[in-house]
């Protein structure tokens, strides 16, 4: 069984994190829980230098601790980081990079920006566990304006897909994705991606989705235009999904996202809403930091192209 080391409160965070090489330690820890193994040669054996690079001690290959994680290259201290991290995960309704400027002393916006969404991008696992049970699947339009770097400019609306568990007509986890049409070829994928063999699909009437009675799903459809009910009511959950991140991004972002940026922002989301349960922030904070060191770094100019 996997052994959680976080700290359950902000007092331990600052005990736990007192030092550079606390943080050293603790990535070490994450990406190497039964001690480095040399990407090379797939030797035990290391030593480390006074600069934090480990070396091989059979093939000589060195790397760094942050080598390969969100942190790679970065000129400022991990602590810093660390902190910014705590942050976030500390904020329910989630932080903008006005607020993390201003809080954390980042002398330009742009800054903040990044490792904003440098954060997000480390907040989905690609590998992670797939919806199952009952789901409702269904599109909305999301669109509006962004507060870049060089101010907010007017976009046209992005097309997102959503699917919600449905447990015991509660709302359980869920899922999105930035898609080109609602056609088949932009729907099935997803829905394949991200939901279990076997399970319920609930949608509306759409052609989009006739391709599902071929697949391995029990497909129910809600027709909304033959019952002459709402979309609301025949797809409860998830419209309530779809008012609820409408609400986030209008409130936490001010409406200031754009179709280019919004899977960053829809990722964060999905990551603060199927974790909304955890008793701790620390088990956000590790969470977050288990992905963070396990995430490619991406460069600001990566980030805005």
């Amino acid at each position: 069984m996997e052994r959680e080391d976080y700290p359950k409160d902000f007092e331990q965070f600052i005990t736990k994190f007192a030092t550079e090489k606390d943080c050293y330690d603790y990535i070490s820890s994450l990406r190497w829980p039964d001690g480095f193994i040399c990407p090379r040669c797939h030797c035990g054996r290391s030593w480390k230098t006074k600069r934090s690079l480990i070396v091989c001690t059979d093939c000589a290959y060195q790397t760094s601790i942050t080598a390969g994680t969100i942190f790679q290259g970065t000129r400022k201290p991990l602590r810093l980081w660390f902190h910014v991290m705590w942050w976030v995960m500390s904020q329910k309704t989630g932080a903008s990079a006005k607020n993390l400027q201003h809080t954390m002393g980042f002398r330009r916006y742009e800054t903040a920006w990044t490792w904003l969404h440098k954060l997000r991008r480390a907040m989905i696992r690609p590998a992670r566990e797939q919806l199952k049970g009952t789901v409702e699947v269904d599109e909305t339009f999301i669109g509006g304006e962004e507060e870049g770097a060089k101010g907010r400019k007017t976009v046209t609306k992005a097309l997102v897909v959503i699917a919600v568990e449905v447990e015991e007509k509660k709302l359980g986890r869920i899922r999105f994705r930035v898609i080109p049409d609602a056609s088949a070829s932009s729907l099935i994928p997803f829905i394949n991606d991200n939901i279990t063999p076997n399970s319920t699909i609930v949608t509306d009437g759409w052609l989009g989705y006739t391709p599902l009675k071929k697949e391995n799903y029990k497909h129910v459809v809600h027709n909304i235009t033959q019952s002459k009910g709402k979309a609301s009511d025949l797809l409860p959950h998830v419209h309530l999904v779809v008012s609820l991140i409408k609400r986030w991004l209008m409130g936490t972002h001010q409406g200031a996202v754009t179709p280019k940026h919004l899977t960053d922002y829809l990722d964060e989301y999905a990551f603060r809403f199927n974790r909304r349960l955890s008793t701790h922030r620390g088990k956000l904070f590790y969470r977050l930091m288990q992905q963070a060191v396990s995430t490619e770094p991406a460069s600001r100019k990566k980030i805005i192209s």
